[in-house]
């Protein structure tokens, strides 16, 4: 009796343990579906606001001036005008810095998203910033080039020098 009954208890517990093998197993399956669900929502989101953005009238080039407050810009747009706009709400606002290329929806004028930037970005790093052309005389670009790191005009430098030079430092 003692043995049917140990058995019987043995059998129990490995049916136990099978069981909760699958439950975990199962969890698993359950936690990995809930991840790809997240990611197919993301994509989802997206592909409706590129949807959204192509069924829209039409879309205005601009570029940020400046931030107003924490919901309003000053923004240039491509034709000309300036505007004081509003941005859509899942827009990251701290991202729209001055310079910064935006769209704006054609009727009311709210930035839609932020764009790239326009130049290429090896021109992009020759064109002066503004910390250091500051001090620099009007019309100047940027007064940190010297002669030596122009390489390979060495007549043109010459000439610079007799026309531009030689008559500040020696005037007769």
């Amino acid at each position: 009796m003692a043995d049917a009954a140990d058995d019987e208890r043995a059998q129990a517990l490995q049916a136990y343990r099978q069981k909760i093998q699958q439950h975990r197993e199962l969890e698993a399956r359950v936690k990995t579906m809930r991840s790809q669900i997240g990611e197919l929502s993301k994509q989802y989101e997206k592909t409706e606001d590129d949807l959204k953005a192509l069924q829209s009238v039409g879309q205005i080039i601009g570029e940020v001036l400046k931030q107003l407050d924490e919901e309003k810009f000053i923004v240039k747009a491509s034709n000309g005008p300036r505007y004081v706009v509003g941005c859509r709400n899942r827009l990251d606002k701290s991202k729209l810095k001055a310079g910064t290329r935006v769209a704006l929806d054609m009727t009311t004028l709210t930035v839609m998203r932020k764009l790239p930037r326009e130049v290429d970005p090896a021109v992009y790093s020759m064109i002066a910033d503004p910390e250091d052309t500051k001090d620099n005389a009007p019309g100047e670009e940027n007064a940190k080039v010297s002669f030596a790191n122009i390489g390979g005009l060495n007549e043109q430098i010459r000439e610079l020098r007799e026309v531009i030079e030689l008559p500040l430092t020696n005037p007769e």
